[in-house]
């Protein structure tokens, strides 16, 4: 088969290059974040990653879009971690770790770390709330099944304490004080039931 031209069509690498731009905005997205808010600045985020303005504005036509991107993003890797630990740790073991990367995440999320527990979607097809709630529902299942966990415990109120701590020591002086905190709903966790009184 012959073709006009001594090459092969510019398309697939454009799609590659594409991809990556995509990527490496979404991580360089996530920094800034971290380091600033949600707010910040959008042109910063295209000059760390090494691309104009105008690419950013592609992959992501406004602030919103970026944002979602980047919750994914968060997310995905959430849900990933707790696979992962559900398949290497003990069920108890495998809860604990996974809360202690959720409260990180929530804080070094600062703004976004509201978003990620809002009770509708940020964008068609992520409920960021569902997503973490049903992955929090099946390691504390396993645990519940093992005996170590507390049966009147539900998913909600575990994702509800450790977002409580993470809101309440976002702007703490004592950087222990959100172990400790975490510690102490740990404890609850795999504690005695609550009589009736």
């Amino acid at each position: 088969m012959t073709t006009t031209h001594g090459h092969v069509p510019a398309r697939p690498p454009r799609r590659t290059d594409a991809r990556l731009n995509r990527e490496r905005l979404i991580a360089t997205a996530q920094e800034v974040f971290a380091e600033a808010g949600p707010e910040a600045s959008l042109n910063e985020v295209a000059r760390r990653a090494g691309v104009g303005p105008g690419t950013l504005y592609r992959h992501f036509p406004n602030r919103s879009a970026l944002v979602t991107a980047v919750l994914r993003d968060r997310i995905e890797t959430l849900c990933e971690l707790a696979e992962t630990l559900s398949s290497s740790q003990s069920a108890d073991g495998a809860l604990t770790q996974w809360l202690h990367a959720f409260l990180v995440h929530a804080r070094v999320n600062q703004g976004l770390g509201g978003a990620l527990m809002i009770e509708e979607p940020v964008a068609p097809g992520l409920d960021c709330h569902r997503l973490i709630l049903d992955t929090a529902a099946n390691l504390l299942a396993q645990a519940q099944r093992r005996g170590t966990a507390r049966a009147d415990l539900t998913a909600d109120d575990l994702v509800q304490l450790v977002v409580g701590i993470a809101l309440s020591t976002a702007r703490g002086h004592d950087a222990q004080q959100p172990d400790r905190l975490l510690a102490l709903v740990l404890d609850a966790t795999y504690g005695t039931p609550l009589q009736n009184q």
